[in-house]
């Protein structure tokens, strides 16, 4: 499957339409150099089929490249086709496709105008491999390996650590952690104690974002704004208890203050959501506790294992 780039556009601000550029210079780890959605995340350049904007143009004919904040307009592949951890290769840049479609907030100016919008449901988005120099009408190469480690993202839940007033020194744990043990850390942001932010963001990175794992850190107090547990179980469609059971159960064993805890642990169809508590300590703590099974019940989760009783001496 082979492509072309159509059109290159991008924005220096968040929320209006992007300009078509003849070339752009994309950043490793970055995206396109002075575009407003480029950054430390998981969606720095984003993506449209060329063949589904000008079937969308039929309908509305002042559609022009870039009215949908895309990046990159790719005609002759079949983005229905692309799966999480795709690379796409133009001229020297690699872009690993992160998350499907995306869930709008603010509409765009073409939805107030026709009451929809295709990038929800039509539009990729990729993080930078390798950066470049991207021109007019360069080919687009789908490889045909992806990445097959598990998949783990890390949010953490903090007023503060969102306003930039307290380090995150246990998301930052969390991530080196896992980068440790050969899982893909696939994206780490921290989110204010808003119960409908962290319901929206557990649900991108689970469904459009297919991680296996997300690991939650802080929020799972006595405190009224505390309400990371309430936010995982409102996204859950199965229970897993026991994961956070044993938290509680061994970390008592270091303080009484264990039980003090609310976090839960769940499934969101195939992805497992994991709450752990904001200290620094207490999630290396946790993380050694459930760190040896957790690989398996993974395993499990993806159809990759299968279940095994335990053996008697």
């Amino acid at each position: 499957m082979a492509g072309k780039v159509k059109a290159i556009c991008l924005s220096k601000k968040k929320g209006t339409a992007k300009i078509p550029v003849e070339k752009i210079e994309v950043i490793e780890n970055y995206g396109f150099k002075n575009d407003a959605h480029a950054g430390s995340w998981h969606r720095q350049v984003s993506l449209l089929s060329y063949e589904t904007r000008e079937a969308f143009k039929q309908m509305v004919s002042t559609v022009e490249d870039g009215s949908f904040g895309e990046n990159l307009l790719i005609s002759g592949i079949d983005f229905n086709e692309i799966e999480i951890g795709t690379c796409l290769k133009i001229g020297d840049v690699i872009l690993e496709i992160t998350q499907l479609g995306k869930s709008c907030h603010d509409h765009c100016a073409i939805y107030h105008q026709v009451g929809k919008c295709i990038m929800p449901t039509n539009g990729l988005f990729s993080r930078v491999l390798k950066g470049g120099t991207i021109q007019l009408n360069d080919s687009v190469e789908v490889l045909k390996e992806r990445d097959k480690r598990l998949r783990v993202a890390i949010l953490t839940l903090s007023d503060k650590g969102s306003q930039g007033l307290r380090e995150d020194l246990s998301g930052s744990y969390i991530q080196d952690y896992f980068k440790k043990r050969g899982y893909y850390v696939t994206s780490y942001e921290i989110l204010p104690d808003e119960q409908v932010l962290i319901e929206q963001a557990l649900i991108n990175l689970s469904d459009r974002c297919h991680n296996d794992l997300i690991i939650t850190t802080g929020g799972t107090g006595l405190s009224m704004r505390d309400v990371t547990p309430e936010a995982t179980l409102k996204v859950a469609t199965r229970n897993v208890p026991g994961i956070s059971e044993a938290i509680r159960y061994e970390s008592m064993k270091y303080t009484n203050r264990a039980m003090l805890s609310r976090g839960v642990s769940v499934l969101r169809n195939q992805t497992l959501i994991i709450n752990l508590p904001g200290s620094l300590k207490a999630v290396k703590e946790s993380l050694d506790i459930i760190i040896d099974p957790l690989k398996h019940g993974l395993e499990i989760l993806k159809g990759e294992a299968h279940n095994c009783a335990r053996k008697d001496g």
